[in-house]
């Protein structure tokens, strides 16, 4: 059967279907089985198109996989950056285009590059690759990638061998079979079926329990963002949290407030901490998100402890426009946006280690770190749980709060170690070691969620070595599809 032809504009129109099923796979949708159905409508007919024309399909596939499924950052523009309808509207429109770049220069590099020899494994290659490119050009967005929806399949044992981008890769390659057994290319039911058999043989369980389970208290303000730094919020967040920490009489061993719980630095925060400290059981630990300004007049933002506790995190990735603003002698006082509501934070130090507190070690990631498969695994590698503070706030009443879960989710499976999430308004949870949520609170109340987590030992595959292998793997499927030479 001779290769798909579609007219270039119907292969943009598939290729931004594509993009919305991209979306569909991931929560609150959650029909992950659309994944490799996306990934084959980009393959489909790919190699009949020039370079130009699969870049714009790219950017189509882009368009309708941010538009659907980031759009969530018009509440932050709109309703938390104080900009007007249109010129938020126009703020999110120019990142939906701008990440949709991503998945066009992708496919513009794989028409120039490769040819049609062995084209169904180095699409799949090639898309792990701009995946790649995505985590960490221009500070990375790794949200949204394909894998992160396989975290409920029969795909996930693989993500403690290879994490999301493996995943990722599986889903691809299943999709560019899938049109090749269309085909009638029948061969290719083969490597389909051991994709999605092995993992009936992979480990179940690849870390073990470390000792007992710790009695958790998750603290869930629902505090309106809209008056938090003001002087009313601050009085309302102390009272808030400190009543929430009083009503837990039965002495959990660990309570954690979200980040940033109370709006001020740490130095204006210390007396209020300080009344909470003295109500605390003696063996009772207390984390909490914070803001920090050292000596040097350096903005952190931070988890810190009270009681029993060692060490301290400042956060390493910021986001921009959120913590920090990018080319800022251009871009400040313009817009109301572009005027962050507190200093710009600076980063923390890399390889920081673990937090100790309730006889464990803790691992962290402050909100947006979390969807960083590698940051992750290396604060895995020398904790037995992990915590995630965030201020979901910003999303307001979108998908992106439970998209972030998922996120969360995965990164419990890849790395075997259980993850408690304290978030402001939701969505705060206790995530098993295999990725599936034991204890939930609701969205937008105010929450107290107990709950118990066992310390974890033991490393996963890709604890140990995290995402680079998958990374290489990648690299090496996209050569067998090379031109070597190019045609006159």
């Amino acid at each position: 059967m001779p290769a798909f032809r579609l007219s270039p504009a119907v292969g943009c129109l598939l290729a931004a279907a594509a993009g919305i099923l991209t979306t569909l796979t991931a929560s609150p949708f959650e029909l992950w089985w659309l994944g490799p159905v996306a990934a084959g409508l980009i393959y489909l007919g790919i190699h009949t198109l020039t370079p130009g024309q699969a870049a714009l399909r790219g950017w189509s596939y882009g368009l309708g996989l941010f538009g659907s499924g980031a759009s969530w950052v018009y509440v932050s523009i709109h309703d938390y950056g104080y900009t007007g309808v249109p010129l938020a509207l126009l703020l999110t429109v120019l990142f939906v285009a701008g990440l949709a770049l991503f998945p066009a220069v992708t496919l513009w590099l794989y028409r120039r590059l490769t040819g049609p020899r062995l084209a169904w494994l180095s699409f799949a290659g090639a898309w792990v690759l701009g995946e790649w490119l995505r985590t960490w050009l221009f500070t990375g967005f790794p949200w949204l990638l394909l894998g992160t929806s396989q975290v409920d399949s029969p795909l996930a044992p693989w993500a403690p061998v290879g994490g999301v981008y493996l995943l990722s890769l599986i889903t691809a390659l299943t999709g560019s079979l899938g049109v090749e057994l269309l085909r009638r290319r029948w061969w290719a039911a083969l490597p389909v079926a051991a994709l999605w058999l092995v993992p009936l043989v992979l480990p179940t369980q690849w870390t073990s329990p470390a000792g007992e389970p710790l009695r958790v208290a998750l603290l869930q303000g629902n505090l309106d963002q809209a008056i938090k730094w003001t002087a009313e919020g601050q009085r309302e967040a102390a009272n808030r949290y400190s009543e929430l920490t009083r009503a837990h009489d039965d002495d959990p061993d660990l309570i954690v407030w979200p980040e940033a719980a109370l709006p001020m630095f740490e130095r204006e925060a210390r007396p209020i901490l300080e009344r909470v400290q003295s109500n605390l059981a003696p063996d009772t630990a207390l984390l909490t998100g914070i803001l920090q300004r050292d000596g040097e007049g350096l903005y952190y933002n931070s988890v810190i402890g009270l009681g029993e506790v060692e060490g301290e995190y400042r956060k390493t990735h910021l986001v921009p426009f959120g913590e920090y603003l990018p080319l800022e002698s251009l871009l400040a006082g313009t817009i109301a946006f572009f005027d962050l509501p507190m200093p710009a934070m600076t980063p923390g130090p890399e390889g920081q280690a673990p937090l100790r507190a309730a006889g464990t070690t803790i691992g962290n990631a402050i909100c947006y770190e979390i969807i960083y498969a590698d940051r992750v695994a290396a604060q895995a590698r020398h904790a037995a749980l992990l915590l995630t503070v965030s201020n979901d706030t910003w999303f307001g009443r979108s998908i992106g709060p439970l998209q972030h879960l998922q996120m969360a989710r995965l990164r419990a499976l890849e790395n075997g170690r259980q993850v408690i999430r304290a978030t402001s308004n939701g969505v705060t949870a206790i995530i098993d070691e295999r990725g599936h949520i034991t204890a939930r609170a609701p969205q937008f109340e105010i929450a107290s969620l107990a709950g118990e987590v066992t310390p974890m030992q033991g490393l996963t595959p890709f604890t140990r070595t995290g995402s680079w292998p998958t990374w290489l793997l990648a690299a090496l499927l996209v050569l067998p599809g090379l031109r070597l030479r190019r045609k006159p």
